[in-house]
Protein backbone atom coordinates (compact mmCIF):
# COMPACT_ATOMS: atom_id res chain seq x y z
CA UNK A 1 0.00 0.00 0.00
CA UNK A 2 2.13 3.16 -1.20
CA UNK A 3 5.31 4.04 -0.03
CA UNK A 4 7.07 2.10 2.76
CA UNK A 5 6.44 4.06 6.12
CA UNK A 6 9.15 3.84 9.20
CA UNK A 7 7.92 2.81 12.75
CA UNK A 8 10.58 3.37 15.93
CA UNK A 9 9.85 1.81 19.36
CA UNK A 10 8.12 -1.36 19.63
CA UNK A 11 6.49 -1.24 23.31
CA UNK A 12 3.25 -2.27 24.35
CA UNK A 13 2.13 0.70 22.37
CA UNK A 14 3.98 0.76 19.47
CA UNK A 15 4.07 -3.36 18.64
CA UNK A 16 0.05 -3.04 18.59
CA UNK A 17 -0.11 -0.17 16.55
CA UNK A 18 2.99 -1.44 13.73
CA UNK A 19 0.96 -4.57 13.56
CA UNK A 20 -2.04 -3.30 12.88
CA UNK A 21 -0.23 -1.17 9.88
CA UNK A 22 0.64 -4.35 8.43
CA UNK A 23 -2.20 -6.39 8.51
CA UNK A 24 -4.07 -3.45 6.49
CA UNK A 25 -1.52 -4.09 4.16
CA UNK A 26 0.96 -1.04 4.44
CA UNK A 27 4.69 -1.90 4.07
CA UNK A 28 6.76 -0.60 7.22
CA UNK A 29 10.73 -0.83 8.51
CA UNK A 30 10.76 -0.89 11.77
CA UNK A 31 13.67 -0.43 14.52
CA UNK A 32 13.54 -0.80 17.76
CA UNK A 33 16.75 -0.24 20.94
CA UNK A 34 16.30 -3.86 21.74
CA UNK A 35 16.51 -5.21 18.33
CA UNK A 36 14.67 -8.45 19.14
CA UNK A 37 11.52 -7.02 19.46
CA UNK A 38 11.63 -6.49 15.80
CA UNK A 39 11.21 -10.58 14.84
CA UNK A 40 7.22 -10.99 16.06
CA UNK A 41 6.98 -7.70 13.24
CA UNK A 42 9.10 -9.60 10.62
CA UNK A 43 6.60 -12.24 11.16
CA UNK A 44 3.89 -9.89 9.88
CA UNK A 45 5.83 -8.78 6.78
CA UNK A 46 8.11 -6.07 8.30
CA UNK A 47 11.75 -4.79 7.09
CA UNK A 48 13.89 -4.10 9.85
CA UNK A 49 16.08 -0.91 10.24
CA UNK A 50 19.41 -1.56 11.93
CA UNK A 51 19.26 2.20 13.30
CA UNK A 52 16.67 5.43 13.37
CA UNK A 53 19.24 6.80 10.57
CA UNK A 54 19.02 3.95 8.57
CA UNK A 55 14.82 3.80 8.84
CA UNK A 56 14.25 7.23 8.04
CA UNK A 57 17.06 6.79 5.23
CA UNK A 58 13.89 4.42 3.54
CA UNK A 59 11.06 5.93 4.49
CA UNK A 60 9.05 9.11 2.97
CA UNK A 61 8.20 9.28 6.23
CA UNK A 62 8.57 7.58 10.03
CA UNK A 63 6.52 7.45 13.09
CA UNK A 64 8.02 7.44 16.53
CA UNK A 65 6.75 5.80 19.52
CA UNK A 66 8.43 6.11 22.71
CA UNK A 67 8.57 5.74 26.48
CA UNK A 68 9.00 9.39 27.69
CA UNK A 69 10.62 12.47 26.66
CA UNK A 70 14.37 10.92 27.13
CA UNK A 71 13.67 8.38 24.73
CA UNK A 72 11.99 10.17 22.26
CA UNK A 73 14.58 13.10 22.19
CA UNK A 74 17.56 9.99 22.38
CA UNK A 75 16.09 8.61 18.73
CA UNK A 76 16.50 12.05 16.88
CA UNK A 77 19.30 13.47 18.51
CA UNK A 78 22.00 11.23 19.41
CA UNK A 79 24.12 9.55 16.79
CA UNK A 80 22.52 7.37 13.98
CA UNK A 81 19.76 8.74 14.99
CA UNK A 82 16.68 10.41 13.02
CA UNK A 83 18.47 14.03 12.50
CA UNK A 84 21.41 12.48 10.75
CA UNK A 85 18.94 11.31 7.19
CA UNK A 86 15.87 13.48 8.11
CA UNK A 87 15.89 16.05 4.91
CA UNK A 88 13.26 18.04 2.15
CA UNK A 89 10.92 15.74 1.34
CA UNK A 90 11.02 13.72 4.29
CA UNK A 91 8.72 13.40 7.43
CA UNK A 92 8.64 12.24 11.09
CA UNK A 93 5.71 12.37 13.41
CA UNK A 94 6.43 11.85 16.96
CA UNK A 95 3.28 9.63 18.70
CA UNK A 96 5.43 9.68 22.09
CA UNK A 97 3.47 11.38 24.83
CA UNK A 98 5.84 14.00 25.90
CA UNK A 99 6.14 17.60 26.87
CA UNK A 100 5.25 20.36 24.69
CA UNK A 101 8.81 21.60 25.36
CA UNK A 102 10.19 18.38 23.81
CA UNK A 103 8.13 18.45 20.79
CA UNK A 104 8.96 21.68 19.78
CA UNK A 105 12.93 20.96 20.39
CA UNK A 106 12.04 17.73 18.12
CA UNK A 107 10.09 19.78 15.65
CA UNK A 108 12.64 23.00 15.30
CA UNK A 109 15.52 19.87 14.94
CA UNK A 110 13.72 18.09 12.13
CA UNK A 111 12.34 21.29 10.14
CA UNK A 112 15.98 23.20 10.63
CA UNK A 113 16.87 19.82 8.02
CA UNK A 114 14.02 20.54 5.82
CA UNK A 115 12.04 17.80 7.21
CA UNK A 116 8.14 17.81 7.69
CA UNK A 117 6.97 17.63 11.33
CA UNK A 118 4.30 16.04 13.23
CA UNK A 119 3.26 15.60 16.89
CA UNK A 120 0.48 12.89 17.50
CA UNK A 121 0.45 11.47 21.00
CA UNK A 122 -2.55 8.98 21.32
CA UNK A 123 -5.26 8.61 24.06
CA UNK A 124 -5.58 4.90 24.50
CA UNK A 125 -3.88 1.70 25.50
CA UNK A 126 -3.10 -1.39 24.08
CA UNK A 127 -6.65 -2.71 23.08
CA UNK A 128 -7.25 -0.02 21.35
CA UNK A 129 -4.11 0.04 20.10
CA UNK A 130 -4.13 -3.67 18.98
CA UNK A 131 -7.98 -2.71 17.61
CA UNK A 132 -7.44 0.38 15.73
CA UNK A 133 -9.43 2.63 18.47
CA UNK A 134 -7.09 4.77 19.39
CA UNK A 135 -7.59 8.87 19.44
CA UNK A 136 -5.03 10.66 17.93
CA UNK A 137 -4.15 14.13 18.85
CA UNK A 138 -1.79 15.52 16.04
CA UNK A 139 -0.19 18.90 15.61
CA UNK A 140 2.23 20.63 13.42
CA UNK A 141 2.68 20.20 9.73
CA UNK A 142 -1.20 19.67 7.91
CA UNK A 143 0.77 18.53 5.00
CA UNK A 144 2.46 15.68 6.62
CA UNK A 145 -1.21 15.27 8.86
CA UNK A 146 -3.37 15.19 5.05
CA UNK A 147 -0.33 12.05 3.87
CA UNK A 148 -0.67 10.38 6.99
CA UNK A 149 -4.41 10.20 8.03
CA UNK A 150 -4.80 6.81 6.03
CA UNK A 151 -2.44 5.28 8.61
CA UNK A 152 -3.90 7.00 11.03
CA UNK A 153 -7.33 5.73 10.19
CA UNK A 154 -6.18 2.66 10.34
CA UNK A 155 -4.52 3.05 14.11
CA UNK A 156 -7.27 4.93 15.03
CA UNK A 157 -11.19 5.77 15.16
CA UNK A 158 -10.65 9.66 15.23
CA UNK A 159 -7.96 12.32 14.79
CA UNK A 160 -7.96 15.79 15.91
CA UNK A 161 -5.38 18.44 14.28
CA UNK A 162 -5.13 20.48 16.76
CA UNK A 163 -3.17 23.07 14.94
CA UNK A 164 0.83 24.63 16.15
CA UNK A 165 3.58 22.12 17.44
CA UNK A 166 2.85 21.85 21.65
CA UNK A 167 -1.16 21.30 21.14
CA UNK A 168 -0.93 17.85 20.78
CA UNK A 169 1.55 17.25 23.24
CA UNK A 170 -0.54 19.91 25.92
CA UNK A 171 -3.91 18.30 24.99
CA UNK A 172 -2.51 14.57 25.50
CA UNK A 173 -1.23 15.36 29.09
CA UNK A 174 -4.27 16.98 30.20
CA UNK A 175 -6.32 13.74 29.24
CA UNK A 176 -3.98 11.74 30.76
CA UNK A 177 -4.27 13.93 34.37
CA UNK A 178 -8.06 13.99 34.36
CA UNK A 179 -7.73 9.60 33.70
CA UNK A 180 -5.10 9.66 36.58
CA UNK A 181 -7.02 11.46 38.91
CA UNK A 182 -10.24 9.66 38.48
CA UNK A 183 -8.45 6.38 38.71
CA UNK A 184 -7.23 6.95 42.16
CA UNK A 185 -10.67 8.25 43.18
CA UNK A 186 -11.95 4.79 41.56
CA UNK A 187 -9.48 2.89 43.27
CA UNK A 188 -10.54 4.76 46.96
CA UNK A 189 -14.07 4.42 46.36
CA UNK A 190 -13.89 0.62 45.74
CA UNK A 191 -11.88 -0.16 48.98
CA UNK A 192 -14.57 2.49 51.21
CA UNK A 193 -17.33 -0.03 49.51
CA UNK A 194 -15.67 -3.37 50.57
CA UNK A 195 -14.55 -2.06 53.71
CA UNK A 196 -18.03 -0.53 54.77
CA UNK A 197 -19.19 -4.16 54.19
CA UNK A 198 -20.56 -3.18 50.63
CA UNK A 199 -19.82 -5.97 47.55
CA UNK A 200 -17.41 -4.13 45.53
CA UNK A 201 -19.08 -5.69 42.40
CA UNK A 202 -22.41 -4.50 42.98
CA UNK A 203 -20.51 -0.96 43.18
CA UNK A 204 -19.72 -1.41 39.55
CA UNK A 205 -23.09 -2.31 38.66
CA UNK A 206 -24.39 0.83 39.85
CA UNK A 207 -21.58 3.01 38.41
CA UNK A 208 -22.24 1.34 35.15
CA UNK A 209 -26.00 3.07 35.54
CA UNK A 210 -25.29 5.94 36.97
CA UNK A 211 -24.28 9.59 35.13
CA UNK A 212 -20.27 8.62 35.63
CA UNK A 213 -20.58 5.31 33.53
CA UNK A 214 -17.43 5.45 31.36
CA UNK A 215 -15.73 2.77 29.92
CA UNK A 216 -12.44 2.87 31.94
CA UNK A 217 -14.48 1.99 34.90
CA UNK A 218 -16.07 -1.07 32.91
CA UNK A 219 -12.59 -2.42 31.86
CA UNK A 220 -10.51 -2.12 34.88
CA UNK A 221 -13.02 -2.39 37.45
CA UNK A 222 -13.49 -6.36 37.60
CA UNK A 223 -9.45 -7.25 36.96
CA UNK A 224 -8.68 -4.78 40.16
CA UNK A 225 -11.10 -6.81 42.27
CA UNK A 226 -9.21 -9.89 41.31
CA UNK A 227 -6.01 -8.16 41.70
CA UNK A 228 -4.95 -8.21 38.30
CA UNK A 229 -2.71 -5.36 36.74
CA UNK A 230 -1.31 -6.66 33.65
CA UNK A 231 -0.04 -3.83 31.98
CA UNK A 232 -1.96 -2.19 29.21
CA UNK A 233 -0.42 1.79 30.17
CA UNK A 234 2.33 0.95 32.79
CA UNK A 235 1.86 2.50 35.63
CA UNK A 236 5.58 4.75 35.48
CA UNK A 237 4.44 6.09 32.41
CA UNK A 238 0.98 7.40 33.79
CA UNK A 239 3.22 8.71 36.82
CA UNK A 240 5.15 10.75 34.34
CA UNK A 241 2.13 12.16 32.50
CA UNK A 242 1.21 13.22 35.88
CA UNK A 243 4.54 15.03 36.30
CA UNK A 244 4.09 16.78 32.72
CA UNK A 245 0.76 18.04 33.31
CA UNK A 246 1.44 19.84 36.70
CA UNK A 247 4.44 20.98 35.06
CA UNK A 248 2.24 22.64 32.69
CA UNK A 249 0.03 23.92 35.92
CA UNK A 250 2.93 25.35 37.12
CA UNK A 251 3.94 26.88 33.30
CA UNK A 252 0.03 28.38 33.49
CA UNK A 253 -0.28 28.78 37.15
CA UNK A 254 -3.06 26.71 38.04
CA UNK A 255 -4.03 25.04 41.38
CA UNK A 256 -4.33 21.35 40.87
CA UNK A 257 -4.57 20.06 44.26
CA UNK A 258 -6.53 16.89 42.95
CA UNK A 259 -3.99 15.87 40.48
CA UNK A 260 -1.15 16.97 42.40
CA UNK A 261 -2.27 14.08 45.04
CA UNK A 262 -3.18 11.33 42.65
CA UNK A 263 0.58 12.10 41.21
CA UNK A 264 1.79 11.42 45.35
CA UNK A 265 -0.08 8.19 45.29
CA UNK A 266 1.62 7.04 41.49
CA UNK A 267 4.91 7.70 43.03
CA UNK A 268 3.47 5.76 46.23
CA UNK A 269 2.76 2.89 44.07
CA UNK A 270 6.07 2.84 41.98
CA UNK A 271 7.74 3.12 45.46
CA UNK A 272 6.28 -0.31 46.06
CA UNK A 273 7.63 -1.55 42.90
CA UNK A 274 4.48 -1.28 40.64
CA UNK A 275 5.86 0.70 38.10
CA UNK A 276 5.73 -1.82 35.29
CA UNK A 277 2.20 -2.97 36.28
CA UNK A 278 -0.87 -1.01 34.76
CA UNK A 279 -1.49 2.24 35.76
CA UNK A 280 -4.92 0.74 37.76
CA UNK A 281 -2.47 -0.88 40.01
CA UNK A 282 -2.35 2.25 42.16
CA UNK A 283 -5.54 0.49 43.74
CA UNK A 284 -3.03 -1.58 45.91
CA UNK A 285 -1.37 1.80 47.71
CA UNK A 286 -5.52 2.56 49.29
CA UNK A 287 -6.10 -0.92 49.72
CA UNK A 288 -2.46 -2.08 51.30
CA UNK A 289 -1.11 -5.31 52.07
CA UNK A 290 0.98 -8.08 49.40
CA UNK A 291 0.04 -8.34 45.75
Amino acid sequence: MGEEIGFLGLGIMGKAMAVNLLRHGFKLTVWNRTLSKCDELVEHGASVGETPAAVVKKCKYTIGMLSDPAAALSVVFDKDGVLEHICTGKGYIDMSTVDADTSSKISEAITSKGGHFLEAPVSGSKKPAEDGQLVILAAGEKALYEEALPAFNVMGKKSFFLGHVGNGARMKLVVNMIMGSMMNAFSEGLELADRSGLNPQTLLDVLDLAAIANPMFKMKGPPMLQNNYTPAFPLKHQQKDMRLALALGDENAISMPVAAAANEAFKKARNLGLGDLDFSAVHQTVKGGEL
